[in-house]
């Protein structure tokens, strides 16, 4: 069986002329982009080219901005996305004689994740907004041990790192004292080792993770606090969920076309909850 390439960090790829699209000739497509999206879309990949086996489908992560970059200068053929594209690269797109194009192919729900040992259980949003950008230094402030926070983010070029700030922190700037990691997965590893610290992760990775960390209940105003479950995502109850999107530059054709059509098929909608987002179809 032929595997997918993953690579977290963005890689060398093949040149081309900016602008051309699709990129690359032959039965080769680029997707490249989300980490938070990195190991759904390598299911995708694996599964789709057991079906057409001359075709290589490439997967890179590195970040949401270098997926929505490579799209841009012509090293990608989709860009995986874990926030919306903004409108500076969507009139980027279109100065190169461009629509993009969005297709929401998952659902998911950003968990904010504690060492298993941490005896809070549950924070409410504001709580969360005054941890992450530095405004409460200490667990005790909220009924923890008498401990200084350790702080976790994704790096800024991460479409979580960004819907995070936007959706919890209200677009106020993370803390100085925050340690920005480049993946979903080391920030449970680091959390993992903890006793002290506090990350966010999406949830897919919550549930991959078990019992190695634990997923803090989030309220918001006056509702009741919330895990972050594929059930809370789906019914909209959990406060921090949003979409995942896959870019193109104009309607995909070919393999692109192909691909996009096999993530929202029933089969592609299946793996996505297998691997524990939400599907939307």
């Amino acid at each position: 069986m032929k595997k997918s390439l993953i690579t977290i960090v963005g890689a060398a790829c093949l040149t081309a002329v900016m602008g051309l699209s699709p990129v690359f000739a032959g039965d080769t497509l680029q997707v490249k982009g989300s980490d938070t999206l990195v190991h759904l879309s390598s299911s995708w990949a694996e599964k789709f080219m057991e079906k057409k086996p001359a075709s290589e489908v490439a997967i890179t992560g590195g970040g949401s901005g270098t997926g929505i970059s490579a799209l841009l200068n012509g090293t990608a053929d989709l860009a995986n996305a874990s926030r919306k594209m903004k409108d500076l690269e969507k009139d980027k797109i279109k100065s190169q004689g461009f629509e993009p194009v969005e297709f929401i192919v998952a659902k998911d729900g950003i968990g904010v994740i504690v060492h298993p040992s941490n005896p809070i259980n549950q924070l409410n949003m504001n709580q969360i907004k005054q941890i992450f950008t530095g405004q409460v230094n200490n667990w005790k402030k909220y009924g923890g041990p008498k401990a200084k926070i350790l702080l976790y983010t994704r790096d800024s070029s991460s479409g979580t790192f960004a819907f995070f700030q936007k959706r919890v922190l209200k677009e106020k700037d993370y803390s100085v004292r925050a340690r920005r990691l480049a993946s979903n997965s080391a920030i449970v590893e680091s959390v993992s080792k903890d006793v002290n610290a506090i990350g966010y992760v999406g949830l897919g990775y919550v549930a991959e993770a078990g019992d190695r960390v634990k997923a803090l209940k989030v309220r918001e105003g006056d509702g009741p606090a919330v895990s972050p479950t594929q059930e809370t995502v789906k019914n909209d109850t959990y406060p921090i969920s949003r979409g995942l999107q896959v870019y193109s530059k104009g309607q995909p054709k070919g393999l692109a076309k192909e691909f996009v059509d096999y993530m929202l098929s029933a089969e592609g909608q299946q793996i996505v909850n297998d691997r524990g987002f939400v599907a939307v179809q």
